[in-house]
């Protein structure tokens, strides 16, 4: 079994300080978390329309360290290249089919950790949701484990692309029941299996919008 690396406390001190700039700058909420299982490999998968989502993801799930995938740009600097790793992201290679990430977040949740995937792969440039990537059915495929849906409000408003500074508007988090691996397994076996698990997928995020 792969073992689970990074360091819990950095994480756990990044989570608070995040948690709490979201609650005093945009009355942060979450709702739900218990549909993330206690126990056992799981990826949450939610809309991307800021930088603030991956923080917002994570701040709503306190108990369990949630890992992210981030292009591996980020990962420059001093700095950042100690802070990124320790906190248990991924990083990925988006210039190219990066099969070497794909297949450590697969050994990981194999292994019981839980990452938080956006299938829409980039931000959204107008705050609706996009098309799913087909990478992501592969990789929700091959890892056999539950699927968390979830639904981030308000982040587009409060931090989109080109904005310089957080607004202080409010954001929150919903997560919705899990999708069961079985139900994933038997998409895998049809025709355009993966882009169908990923459409799945962008369903049940879309189903948690507020009317």
């Amino acid at each position: 079994m792969l073992k689970d690396h990074p360091s819990q406390p950095n994480y756990n001190i990044a989570r608070r300080l995040l948690k709490a700039g979201l609650l005093v700058w945009n009355r942060f909420t979450a709702r739900g978390a218990e549909n993330v299982p206690a126990t056992g490999g799981c990826i949450i998968v939610s809309n991307h329309a800021s930088f603030l989502d991956p923080p917002i993801l994570g701040a709503g799930v306190r108990h369990r360290q949630v890992r992210f995938m981030a292009r591996d740009t980020l990962f420059e600097g001093r700095f950042m290249g100690w802070l990124m790793p320790s906190i248990g992201v991924i990083p990925l290679d988006r210039t190219r089919g990066d099969i070497g990430a794909l297949r450590k977040a697969i050994q990981l949740l194999k292994a019981g950790a839980v990452i938080g995937l956006f299938p829409e792969g980039t931000r959204t440039h107008d705050g609706n949701l996009q098309a799913p990537k087909g990478g992501i059915g592969f990789l929700i495929a091959k890892a056999g484990v539950p699927v968390v849906p979830a639904y981030i409000a308000g982040s587009f408003r409060a931090y989109p692309r080109g904005a310089r500074f957080i607004r202080p508007t409010n954001v929150s988090i919903i997560f919705g029941t899990p999708i069961p691996p079985a139900e994933l397994a038997a998409l895998a076996t049809e025709e355009n299996g993966y882009e169908k698990i990923a459409q799945l997928a962008m369903k049940h995020i879309a189903a948690l919008r507020a009317p």
